[in-house]
């Protein structure tokens, strides 16, 4: 069974800055995509950033220029920093993973989320 574990995330002043962290356990064989995605209050989930399988990054036009992903082989682990935030960020942020698992079976797993909230 693969885990997700967040950490990261709290509240910040407008133009502040954040970290999330977040780390697989569990037996994957191979990643497929890895990234983190947010549901503001009222709103749909919706993409932030990932990484794809073949290494490049997407993110969301909202947050270009402001927000990086970084991944982390070893751990399995992807990272978000988040600079200039803006209190549209507001947000549960949750952490993603689509991978094949060591019994090659193909999943789609999510952290529990972490809120991010930003003060005007």
């Amino acid at each position: 069974q693969v885990q997700l574990v967040e950490s990261g995330g709290g509240l910040v002043q407008s133009g502040g800055s954040l970290r999330l962290s977040c780390v697989a356990s569990g037996s994957v064989f191979s990643v497929r995509a890895m990234g983190w995605y947010r549901q503001g209050p009222g709103k749909q989930r919706e993409l932030v950033a990932v990484f794809t399988a073949g290494g490049s990054t997407n993110y969301a036009d909202s947050v270009k220029g402001r927000f990086t992903i970084s991944r982390d082989n070893a751990k399995n682990g992807v990272d978000l920093q988040m600079n200039s935030l803006k209190p549209e960020d507001t947000a549960v942020y949750y952490c993603n993973l689509q991978a094949i698992t060591s019994t090659r079976a193909t999943i789609s797993a999510w952290g529990q989320g972490t809120q991010v909230t930003v003060s005007s």
